[in-house]
């Protein structure tokens, strides 16, 4: 008999509908979880379309006040799908209110804020994971086992690109429900917190800390007319970024990020280069890894396709019969069930705060970097 575990969930974007999803088909496809995801209550500041949005997902009842929710004794774990100036303040109401917590990420607008939500949910001991999704596609988890496993070698150089393209109309205004990451007083950074966050977080889970940086941003577009006040204002973020940095093992990153690449919709791609190996992924063909042995006989010697697929390699034996590819929405299916996991073993579902914090310090050394024009150390004090 499974254990029901209450959600409350505030917000109801794009991350609302991942995350809700992944609630309702956790359990069919994990059947031997002790614990089974409820959907209890939705919020958001428009009751309309939260109710439409709970008619749709089938949670039970709905909210306008996420102080309200948090306070609410049938609520277990809370989800926060806000813009990220809202990360901090719920976080830390629901650790005092004991309950568990799943944030979006970047885990908030900055590394101070940060520190203090570890802080909060630390004291509090409440259970608490990041939706840092793409360490659970399977193929980038494989790369993980290959790594550890020693299959690589001494690592060298890790690359990555996450490009978008969709604010090159200047046209485009910021600010609101639908464009607030673009508000620099809603996103707390541009590309940088939305996009390279993802690529840093899975650097260090993959390849150990990173410990220096050097970069450049560019905010293309000066100006542009805010949504919520209908006036034309400056534009805080930074439409591109590229930096590079030194890990702790001594191997050396490059990373870009930008929404100005014509032609690209989400380009994540990275690739790892070893002494013995190389492996590279990208989320325009998720269910592969590409993988290359040196060690291989000279004559058979390439680049291989690992399709991802089969029961032994990560999560799969959870979906269908080896050869059929499986998506984006299944990263978050696999991170609720280990989440759901952990709260049966005691074992802690990275990644957690601090897990994010580290993340959030490389951030935003990134960005000082870009403002001083030099390198500058990973480390606030407080990661």
């Amino acid at each position: 008999m499974t254990k029901p575990l209450n959600i409350g969930m505030i917000g109801y974007g794009f991350m609302g509908k991942a995350h809700s999803n992944a609630y309702r088909k956790v359990s069919h496809f994990f059947p031997e979880l002790e614990y089974r995801p409820v959907l209890k209550a939705v919020c958001a500041r428009n009751e309309e379309k939260a109710r439409a949005f709970a008619d749709t997902w089938g949670y039970e009842s709905v909210e306008t006040d996420w102080r309200k929710l948090v306070e609410r004794d049938d609520i277990d774990a809370i989800d926060i799908c806000t813009p990220n100036n809202m990360h901090h303040d719920i976080a830390i109401a629901a650790a005092k209110a004991g309950k568990m917590i799943l944030c979006e990420k970047p885990l908030a607008m900055n590394a101070a804020e940060g520190k203090e939500m570890v802080d909060a949910v630390e004291k509090a001991g409440v259970a608490n994971t990041v939706w840092y999704n793409y360490r659970r596609i399977p193929a980038v988890t494989l790369a993980k086992q290959l790594i550890e496993e020693g299959r690589l070698g001494r690592i060298f150089h890790f690359r990555a690109q996450f490009l978008q393209d969709w604010t090159i109309s200047a046209d485009l205004p910021q600010g609101g429900a639908a464009l607030w990451r673009l508000d620099v007083n809603a996103a707390g950074s541009g590309v940088t917190g939305d996009l390279l966050a993802h690529c840093i977080d899975t650097a260090i889970w993959l390849n150990g800390k990173i410990t220096s940086v050097a970069s450049l941003t560019e905010t293309f577009i000066k100006e542009r007319k805010h949504t919520l006040t209908g006036k034309v204002e400056k534009v805080g973020i930074d439409d591109a970024c590229t930096f590079m940095c030194r890990f702790e093992n001594g191997s050396l990153g490059n990373f870009e990020s930008t929404r100005y690449a014509r032609g690209h919709k989400a380009k994540y791609f990275f690739e790892i280069n070893g002494e013995h190996a190389s492996i590279a992924w990208d989320l325009h063909d998720l269910h592969r890894l590409q993988y290359f042995d040196h060690r291989d006989d000279s004559i058979v010697r390439g680049w291989r396709s690992i399709h991802v697929s089969d029961g032994d390699q990560p999560y799969m034996k959870h979906w269908w019969v080896p050869g059929l590819a499986i998506g984006y929405e299944h990263s978050f299916v696999h991170q609720v069930a280990d989440f759901l996991a952990g709260l049966s073993s005691g074992k802690p579902t990275g990644p957690t705060f601090r897990d994010a914090l580290e993340t959030q310090c490389v951030c935003d050394a990134v960005l000082k970097a870009a403002q001083s024009g030099q390198w500058e150390k990973v480390g606030c004090g407080c990661c």
